[in-house]
């Protein structure tokens, strides 16, 4: 069962070296624009928070093509910061002081090229799990991004603001719904709700893939010709979720219908031959995807 207290214990065991990703990753142009992934950290999760699902039999023999084995596996963290002429947008704020402590580090990103949490003019979510909403709050409680509009659908506001959902989720998360609730309460009175299909801000509209989370939005971002898609835990790993995507993982909520979405991102990144960043991919999270028999592979945009 994953709970905070395993999560804890689990990134007690990551090395140094892997805890550390560079803080500004990747970057790309998209017209006058600019996309740059930052890290927030990186995170240890249990092998079974993804695996439990997938009968034994059939993973294996996955596990060792892709050369995985262990109990856990390291996930980097990768916010994303659109620049525009007008607007500094950040996607999720990263998980703060209190999840885990090798994860919680926008603000140094941030401070590496040159900007501070006052720069940024919107932070805009894809779901409201740990690692992505509790960096709101520093360790006063403050609000880290004191001059932004916050932005976030209506579907995953709803879920996370209904107190009910603390009881339903179940107990491993249960604290993720407590940690959300709080989150939300102290931006409210500047929050910004929106559904998928509709364009949140110049160049950039909202895609609604839900399953990893019962509003989990993607964002398409337009600019000069060019786009890319920020999936957050859409696609939530680098490895079986692109070999295996019709698997089901652990990690989402809604097994079924993030396996409908998945397919359905790997098809249209692949067919239109669009960039993403990941949340939790590898090579500060922008890459492309190539199709690989029956799956796909990740390609870093740094390869």
């Amino acid at each position: 069962m994953l709970t905070r207290r395993s999560l804890l214990k689990g990134c007690a065991a990551l090395p140094l070296a892997a805890a550390a990703p560079k803080l500004a990753a990747a970057d790309m142009r998209l017209g006058s624009a600019s996309l740059t992934t930052v890290s927030d950290g990186a995170l240890t999760l249990p092998s079974d928070f993804f695996f439990e699902p997938i009968p034994e039999h059939e993973l294996a023999p996955v596990l060792k093509e892709l050369g995985l084995s262990g109990n856990q596996l390291m996930q980097h963290c990768n916010l994303t910061l659109y620049r525009d002429e007008r607007n500094s947008v950040l996607f999720d704020a990263g998980a703060g002081p209190d999840f885990m402590p090798t994860a919680g580090m926008v603000t140094e990103s941030l401070a590496a090229i040159g900007l501070s949490p006052e720069d940024i003019t919107h932070v805009v979510f894809t779901h409201a799990h740990p690692d992505h909403i509790w960096g709101v709050l520093n360790d006063f409680d403050d609000l880290v991004f004191f001059n932004a509009t916050y932005m976030i659908g209506r579907k995953e506001w709803d879920y996370w603001w209904d107190p009910s959902t603390a009881n339903t989720i179940g107990e491993a998360r249960a604290a993720f719904a407590v940690g959300a609730r709080r989150r939300i309460e102290r931006i409210e009175d500047t929050v910004e709700l929106f559904e998928g299909g509709q364009e949140i801000l110049p160049g950039i509209s909202a895609f609604s893939t839900p399953g990893h989370t019962p509003g989990h939005m993607a964002f398409e971002i337009r600019n000069g010709g060019k786009s890319v898609m920020v999936v957050g835990d859409a696609i939530s790993n680098p490895h079986v979720a692109f070999r295996m995507p019709g698997w089901p993982s652990g990690a989402d909520q809604d097994q079924d219908a993030a396996i409908a979405t998945r397919l359905m991102l790997f098809d249209r990144l692949a067919h239109e031959d669009m960039h993403l960043v990941g949340f939790h991919l590898p090579g500060g999270g922008l890459g492309q995807v190539d199709r690989k028999g029956d799956g796909y592979v990740f390609v870093a945009a740094e390869d």
